[in-house]
Order: structure tokens, then sequence, then C-alpha cells
């Protein structure tokens, strides 16, 4: 992605209230579940929500900044906290420092549980990776970066790789390099000459200046990818799993409005990172621009209602892991998610929400 030097930053958010019902816990007068239900949800305690990637206007991660701004976690009973570093949240989650996070994709949850444990995932947005190699205007083909420079970020992920090995690429004539600048302009000027990126983010920042380049994307080689997961802590799942479907249906809620109201959702994420001196990193129009490619993903995605996730989807990506992951074991693919709890909240691809 596109920002450098997210700042570390607790947020607590103002929350309206919602519509008031016969039956309210006393210890929210705003809520619209039940006194029992409000209690029980309470009881889980504050709920700890760690941003994959601070105020980014992503799936997973703007609807739940905004479900708090919006009140719909007042409306059921949740007490949650956000902090919008952007950094370690597999960890934190993992240790019980944090119930939530999300991550990039599920390639990128199956890498990561080689080696963490405790994570469950809950929903994935969309079956569309949101990777591409973005290149300099003279890299007319994947096959011209073999004696040329291919930067990336974090990990070389298996999808990139898959990429290469279907444009038959030898990888072992291309110079990887870990990238450490976000800056796009680095690959129009030939510092390298090629990055593993998000195609929603930099290629993005690249065409609103007018600037030429090249874009490879999965699907122009047959390679099937997922956009976004959001990952509980097993054992907070385990002992609260009505709590995780509150929250996903108040995320969820906020989501399907985002959708509809893109603007609004837009203007109101601009702010709160302004408020809270993430506003360079995230500045207005980067935002807008990110969320016209990835709501498409979401309303694309032709598995099922938002957030819906099954085996079969991730089988493609299972397979990538296995074969380019580098990774000694990749657990079964039924230990590291729950195919059915965003599922059940919905009737006929509506979200049921109370009072509806």
């Amino acid at each position: 992605m596109y920002a450098a030097g997210l700042l570390a930053a607790a947020l607590t958010l103002s929350a309206c209230g919602g519509s008031p019902s016969s039956d309210l816990s006393s210890a929210n007068s705003n809520a619209i579940i039940g006194k029992a239900e409000c209690e029980r949800n309470r009881a889980a305690g504050p709920i700890n929500y760690i941003s994959g990637y601070g105020y980014s206007a992503s799936a997973g991660q703007m609807d739940v900044f905004l479900a708090k701004e919006m009140g719909y976690f007042d409306d059921l009973c949740l007490d949650v906290q956000i902090n919008a570093s952007g950094a370690n949240g597999q960890q934190l989650v993992s240790s019980g420092q944090a119930q939530f996070t999300e991550l990039g994709s599920a390639s990128d949850v199956m890498l990561a549980a080689s080696n963490s444990h405790n994570l469950t995932a809950i929903a994935t947005y969309g079956n569309v990776s949101p990777f591409s190699i973005f290149a300099n205007e003279k890299v007319k083909s994947l096959k011209d970066l073999e004696g040329k420079k291919l930067g990336y970020f974090i990990n070389m992920t298996p999808i990139a790789l898959d990429m290469l090995d279907k444009a038959g690429v030898d990888v072992k004539k291309v110079q990887l390099i870990k990238m450490t600048n976000y800056d796009p302009t680095v690959v129009t000027r030939g510092q390298v000459d090629a990055i593993v990126g998000y195609a929603s983010n930099q290629p993005e920042k690249l065409k609103s200046m007018g600037l030429p380049f090249n874009q490879f994307l999965p699907a122009d080689y047959g390679v099937k990818g997922t956009y976004n997961v959001m990952e509980v802590n097993s054992a907070f799942l385990q002992k609260n799993r009505e709590v995780v479907s509150d929250f996903m249906r108040a995320s969820l809620k906020t989501l399907q409005y985002c959708l509809e109201k893109d603007n609004d959702c837009i203007d109101k994420i601009s702010k709160l990172a302004q408020d809270n001196n993430q506003g360079d990193a995230f500045p207005k129009d980067q935002l807008q621009r990110t969320w016209a490619v990835e709501s498409t993903w979401v309303s694309g995605d032709t598995v099922g209602a938002p957030g819906v996730q099954t085996a079969a989807e991730w089988e493609p990506e299972y397979a990538l892991v296995k074969k380019f992951g580098n990774v000694g074991n990749v657990p079964a693919l039924a230990s590291m998610m729950d195919t059915t709890l965003v599922a059940d909240l919905y009737k006929d691809k509506t979200l049921i929400w109370p009072g509806n």
C-alpha cells in the first residue's frame, strides 16, 4: 500500500445512538437489542480492533472505524476500541491483547498461520486478488522483467509468483528487492523496474498523476485470489461467538452503507484520519481512489453476501501458498476459517438487523 511512516494511534471515537427499544439494558440507553443480549455483549469487556493499514478506505477497515463513529456498535452494546497503527495486528490478536484485525488476502492469512496460532478467519470481502505488478513503461510483458529489478513489500506474495510462473519468467533472473519506500514514482523514474503492489493504491496514484506505466493483474493470467480477510482471536470466538457475530453485524451494516453512500463514508474516514494525525498519510483523494476500486471487489463478489466466505473460495490460494509460500507447514483450511458465522447473519443475502 501507499502510505509510509504510519503513526500508532489508539482511538476513542464518539458514536451516535440508535433507536431505543422497549427492552433496554441500563448499561446503554441507545441499545436496540434486548437487556439479556446487551448485558452479554457488555460482559465481553472492551473489544480491541487493530487496523491492518491505518485509515484506509478498505473493507474490513473503513467499516469498523465508521461502525463506531455512526453508533452501530453502541446499538449492539459493544465497547469497541480501535488502534490505527496498522502494525503487529496478528501478533496482538494471536496473543489475546486484541480481538480483531484484518489482512489483505487469504494467502496472507495462510502464510501467517504457519507460525501464528489462536487466529480464525471469519470474513472474506471479495474473490478478486487485490495485488498487481505495476512497471515502467519500458516493461511490456512480465517476461521483460528478466535481468531487471522487481520490488515487493513484506513478502513476495504467492499470487505474484504464480503470475510470473504463468508468464514463463525465470525468477532466478529477476532481482527481487524488498521495498521500504511506498512512493510509486520510483517505478516511473526507473529506480526499480516494477513493484508488486495493490491495484487500488499505487497504480491509481500514478494514473492520477498522468504518469505512463504498465500494469499486470492476476486475472490477466488466470490467477484467482481473495480480497481482505477479518480475523479474530480463536479463544475469544469460542467463548463469545454471539459477541463476535454482533461485531461483524455492525461492521457489515456499515459496509453496506458505504457501498451505497460512498461519498459520505469517504468524508467521514478522511476527517478521522485528519483528526488523528494521519491526514498526510491518507489524503482524501487517495481514499476516494482506493474505495472506487475496492468497492467493486466487494459488490462484484459472486460467492455470496459481503463477508461470506467458503473453503472453495480459498482453495486456489491454498494451492499457491503450498507451491510458492516457502513455509514448512500450512494448516488445513478448516482449521484457519469459520465459514458459518457471517453467513448466518444474512437471510436471502439481506443482513439481519435488530428491529428490521
